[in-house]
């Protein structure tokens, strides 16, 4: 385990997991994600929540060795979802006298994930409500929906230290050097992105602490420019672009749909597009189209017909959309088809059931190939997405 300093009294005893190839069963994670856990020495002793039951046994030898000859009194339960709180039942096992830390929702929920008589070894906390260790207090906060209903948060009051839960989160293991904002962004949006609102209102009450470091529960501790994080997540919570850009997102067959997004790209190029992304639906990482498409100002969707409707990575990618609550952009549309073209019809029907999205026309309609007579139209939709 990589040595992670946080203070003399407030320990890391987190682990990394590098084998695990698909986060949730559906992000790419070349770099592996850690599962962060803590511990507070104090007269009483709290374990800020476990990890998944993958690292149980590693997680479990940093934790006694952190602890000595010493017993924690306490497991602070942030989030029930199986990578935090798979080894709830290793703690209950090794440590009968500890007891659970929870709000109301986290029990009611727990027997879903752990069956176990736990009479008289819960505490149960609600919103501002504190913990006395000694020196150290935790004060608690709600954080319902961000990403699940039972969430809350942890201000621990004398080294201000927030315990974010998922919130500040980010995919990679803590040994990996890489920018922060990339991977935080593609676990934001993919992930946490459908709860705006809710991640805004815990940025709300944050708002009111004195931070002096942001402990997540997954990727690394944050110390130092704390504004930084701060301020992406206020944009992406409240679904603004973070940079100007034109992603170009296309769905193709047979390589002619990619053929016109590449020279629409081209186009756009050549007119003074600030950055302009072109990503390949049915080959590149969906997670990171999707990051892309929060990230920039204006999208382009390009897709072939197919079987009377849209080529499916094109559907996916317009669910995708939906599912984590894409708005406030301005988009363009271009369909391909060689008899009856229908995929601007959904693209178009799609972008209509989301919140404040710009429709530029013309739509674009190219029949099999790019053909010479057909730039004139990608010109007039760069032109229109430009001005847009």
């Amino acid at each position: 385990m990589k040595e992670i300093t946080i203070s003399e009294q407030i320990r890391y005893v987190g682990v990394d997991d590098k084998e695990l190839d698909l986060f949730e069963s559906q992000y790419v994670i070349p770099n592996g994600i850690s599962y962060n856990s803590y511990i507070i020495l104090d007269d009483k002793i709290a374990i800020m929540d476990t990890v998944d039951a993958r690292k149980t046994e590693e997680w479990l030898e940093n934790v006694k060795k952190t602890l000595g000859s010493r017993t924690p009194d306490y497991l602070v339960i942030s989030h029930l979802e199986p990578d935090h709180s798979g080894s709830i039942r290793t703690v209950l096992e090794c440590y009968p006298d500890i007891k659970l830390v929870g709000n109301a929702k986290i029990f009611s929920m727990l027997p879903q994930f752990l069956r176990a008589d736990l009479t008289g070894r819960t505490v149960t906390v609600a919103e501002g409500e504190t913990l006395q260790l000694g020196s150290h207090c935790l004060q608690f906060f709600m954080a319902p929906m961000v990403h699940w209903p039972e969430v809350m948060v942890e201000y621990e009051q004398t080294e201000k230290v927030l315990f974010s839960a998922d919130a500040f989160g980010k995919f990679g293991a803590l040994d990996t050097d890489e920018d922060w904002a990339c991977e935080a962004r593609r676990y934001y949006f993919n992930i946490v992105g459908k709860y705006g609102g809710p991640a805004g209102a815990l940025l709300k009450k944050a708002a009111g602490l004195d931070i002096q470091m942001i402990c997540p529960l997954h990727g690394p501790i944050l110390k130092d420019n704390l504004a930084y994080y701060i301020e992406k997540y206020q944009i992406w919570t409240s679904y603004q672009p973070e940079d100007e850009g034109i992603l170009i997102a296309y769905a193709s067959i047979h390589g002619n749909t990619a053929q016109a997004a590449r020279k629409l790209g081209e186009m756009l190029e050549a007119k003074g597009a600030k950055k302009v992304v072109v990503s390949d639906l049915a080959r590149e990482d969906m997670a990171e189209v999707i990051e892309d498409a929060f990230r920039y100002d204006k999208m382009i969707l390009a897709s072939a017909s197919y079987d009377a409707g849209i080529f499916p990575c094109m559907e996916s990618f317009l669910s995708h959309l939906k599912a984590k609550a894409y708005q406030n952009r301005t988009v363009g549309l271009l369909e391909n088809g060689s008899w009856a073209p229908s995929a601007g019809r959904i693209m178009k029907a799609a972008m209509a059931e989301l919140k404040n999205i710009t429709v530029v026309e013309p739509m674009v309609t190219i029949t099999s190939t790019l053909k010479p007579e057909d730039e004139p139209k990608l010109e007039a939709l760069a032109e229109a997405v430009l001005k847009a």
